[in-house]
């Protein structure tokens, strides 16, 4: 078999790149190691940058994006028992997000590439990447006990930070940065009414907390803990009493509980990998890069890559041209960066760590202070929040 562009994985990094390709008449063929249930099953980010929506936009999937997403113009930090209001929509010229789960934007893209008759292989078993390093590479892989060859121009690593994209290049070709942090995100998924009609993130000295969304029915909340916590140590109510004692005294009046759909750990890393190519073979999303999710950056760090990657391929196939192929990795790092930055500032300005002490939890303090009362302050996490520009 053969394609223009071979894209390994089936996330929304994936399937956007698939779908914005497919737009333009170029073909591709996606190998997805799991079931399409698995994949709908992940329960991820929901905050959409602008750039994000807009690129849903261009993928013709955004209809049911635009009806049911979210748009928040507003985020609230509480600490000292105050919630504080970043204007985010008054602070960056009427800049706002999204709140609309990764789930849906997985789904609206695998509807849009099966009413396209784009090929899709699930159960890829075994996917293995040759021949990179030269103009005619080759993914092999095994469905239903039978070996294949897919031939390609170019391949797309789309498959997440555990992907084979990435392992399949030379470690002495590799630069890796990383950053593993002493804790992780207890979270739980409940068909109740969120706490807020925006989110909240807490600084409390129980640890970090955040009261996010899916819908106006179904909340998302989470809850520092220990990075080798186990979910078995956690029932439903001891999970809702710490919520509700981090929270403010209005928002705890609030909340309302109820049985947890799904509950999990999440380890917090920051992580990069430069560069992103490597001959013909290119990264893009969590193969490439991985933030701390306090800044709501990973879906969006994916759609960038997936931005940049998508028109240099529509160029090189419509003018020819390898100018963007050439420029992708050192494109999509400056904004990585970026956003790595970004992530790491609200991670350590709102979490516990075991080594800060006394002066370190009134260093944080003195920034949430400073930074809910000066517009300057305020003014750079919104920026940074709704997704700097391209």
């Amino acid at each position: 078999m053969r394609t223009q562009v071979a894209i390994i994985g089936a996330g929304p990094a994936g399937l956007l790149l698939g779908q914005l390709l497919h737009r333009q008449g170029i073909e591709t063929v996606i190998l997805e190691r799991r079931s399409a249930d698995y994949v709908l099953g992940r329960i991820r980010a929901g905050v959409l940058e602008r750039g994000t929506v807009e690129l849903m936009a261009r993928a013709g999937c955004d209809q049911r994006l635009r009806a049911e997403g979210l748009p928040h113009s507003g985020v609230n930090l509480c600490f000292g028992g105050q919630r504080h209001r970043i204007d985010l929509a008054g602070l960056t010229g009427g800049e706002q997000v999204t709140v609309y789960g990764q789930t849906e934007v997985t789904r609206d893209l695998m509807e849009a590439r099966a009413a396209a008759g784009a090929p899709t292989v699930y159960e890829a078993g075994d996917v293995s990447l040759h021949d990179f390093d030269g103009p005619k590479p080759v993914v092999r892989y095994v469905k239903d006990g039978v070996a294949q060859s897919l031939h390609c121009d170019f391949i797309a690593g789309c498959d997440g930070f555990h992907g084979v994209s990435r392992q399949s290049v030379p470690e002495r070709a590799l630069e890796i940065f990383e950053r593993a942090y002493p804790f992780g995100w207890l979270g739980l998924l409940a068909d109740v009414p969120p706490v807020d009609d925006e989110l909240i993130y807490v600084y409390h000295e129980d640890g970090f907390a955040l009261c996010s969304m899916r819908s106006m029915t179904r909340s998302r909340y989470y809850l520092q803990c220990p990075a080798d916590e186990k979910v078995g140590n956690w029932s439903d109510q001891r999970f809702w009493d710490a919520l509700r004692s981090r929270l403010d005294p209005e928002a705890a009046e609030r909340l309302t509980t109820g049985p947890a759909l799904e509950k999990s750990v999440a380890p917090l890393r920051s992580f990069v990998a430069e560069p992103l190519r490597f001959g013909s073979l290119f990264l893009a999303g969590d193969a490439a890069h991985i933030v701390p999710p306090t800044g709501a950056k990973g879906l969006n760090l994916a759609a960038g890559d997936v931005r940049y990657l998508s028109e240099a391929l529509i160029e090189f196939y419509g003018e020819s041209s390898t100018a963007g192929l050439d420029a992708y990795s050192t494109k999509a790092l400056a904004r990585i960066w970026k956003a790595e930055r970004f992530s790491w500032w609200m991670t350590s300005m709102l979490h516990h760590f075991p080594e800060q002490g006394g002066f370190g939890r009134k260093i944080q303090l003195a920034e949430l202070e400073y930074l809910v009362s000066s517009r300057a302050a305020s003014a750079s996490l919104a920026e940074n929040y709704v997704g700097l520009p391209y």
